[in-house]
């Protein structure tokens, strides 16, 4: 049993590399944009988002898989071509993180940090649309909680 386990487990990390696509920006950005994701992080991180062709994002994300969901919203140009990768413009980060992705499957891809990509990545699987996850960020914005009237300001 213990060496049929070792065999499957072998067989998957030896052609799983050879199944992947590197993507291009410009495939990656079809691919991508406008479409929802989850995402499951190396480090545990957690979420489920939408990266928009501006390079703007919106979502959720539960760091090192425990704690709450936070919402996210990160403005247009967070992501870029650079260099012929996608990079990421962060405030409070000292340097700027540069990806490589490859597409895993039909509706699935794998973001790696450039230069730590078996150490540093993100695997993302397309989902159908859900209620509540704007469209576009832009169209309005997100409602906040007000504690005294047990819901959100804008009246839902």
């Amino acid at each position: 049993m213990i060496a049929r386990f070792a065999i499957a487990t072998m067989a998957v990390l030896t052609i799983g590399p050879v199944l992947a696509q590197s993507m291009s920006p410009e495939a990656a950005r079809r691919f991508v944009a406008g479409k929802l994701f989850s995402f499951q992080c190396v480090d545990g991180s957690r979420g489920m988002g939408r990266i928009y062709a501006d390079g703007s994002v919106i979502g959720t994300i539960q760091f090192n898989g425990s704690g709450p969901a936070r919402s996210i919203w990160l403005p247009p140009e967070t992501l870029r071509v650079k260099g012929g990768m996608i990079c990421a413009s962060l405030k409070g980060m000292s340097f700027e993180p540069c990806f490589t992705l490859s597409r895993t499957g039909e509706q699935s891809f794998r973001g790696s940090v450039s230069g730590l990509g078996m150490i540093a990545y993100c695997d993302f699987t397309r989902r159908m649309n859900i209620a509540g996850l704007r469209s576009h960020p832009q169209l309005a914005e997100p409602a906040t909680l007000d504690p005294a009237a047990g819901a959100s300001r804008d009246g839902r």
